[in-house]
């Protein structure tokens, strides 16, 4: 899969929370057998009326979103079924990075994420980034004040730079093995090619007849 190490783009900001895998990428289009052809489909009933005209309050069909590829959006986005296809429709449209914050609940902790969303993210290349309320808010407000303001996501610095009015910057914090899977496009067959050379050492000394250990 593609590396992910810094990539700067613009912003498209999605004020909802608690967006679903059924919204995401809708039922209707998990039909194909194929890995391709989500992306036109993402918030299909979002993106458009029941004409099938793009709506044009949803915000990804304003005009300063339409080369948009880092995402915005309120906390725990891609809750819901566990369809990987939800990740491949974000992807394809044409968005590397997600932004969203955890939130606070009495003594709960709501995280920004749905668990399955971002384990499938990992694994396909799509790097989820948790910040806070507050921090997430003021990219809101500089997305607001500057439609298609750009960032920039360096996940070798763990920092999402707002290149807006006000340059604002936030860090982040991710797990070391996924950080490493991402700046190195591992998914889960190149992880296990890392061990190539183990895995043919074994074979040539195991008969595949017999039990190990005879």
């Amino acid at each position: 899969m593609e590396p992910f190490k810094k990539y700067t783009g613009v912003i498209a900001a999605l004020d909802t929370a608690n967006v679903d895998t059924d919204q995401i990428i809708a039922k209707q289009f998990l039909k194909s057998i194929a890995r391709t052809g989500f992306g036109e489909h993402l918030f299909h009933d979002w993106r458009y009326d029941a004409s099938g005209k793009p709506n044009p309050e949803f915000p990804l069909n304003h005009p300063s979103a339409q080369s948009a590829s880092i995402l915005v959006a309120r906390n725990n986005f891609g809750c819901g079924s566990s369809r990987e296809h939800a990740v491949w429709a974000v992807q394809q449209y044409g968005f590397r990075a997600v932004i969203a914050p955890w939130k606070a609940s009495g003594q709960d902790r709501i995280p920004a994420f749905a668990d399955i969303f971002r384990n499938n993210s990992m694994k396909n290349g799509l790097l989820t980034v948790e910040l806070t309320e507050d921090q997430v808010e003021q990219i809101f407000q500089a997305a607001a004040a500057q439609p298609g303001v750009q960032a920039t996501v360096d996940l070798d610095t763990q920092t999402v730079t707002v290149h807006g009015p006000q340059k604002l910057v936030f860090s982040f914090e991710v797990e070391a093995s996924v950080k490493d899977r991402l700046i190195n496009g591992l998914d889960d067959i190149g992880i296990s090619l890392k061990y190539a050379g183990d895995i043919t050492s074994f074979e040539t000394r195991h008969n595949a007849q017999m039990p190990a250990g005879q």
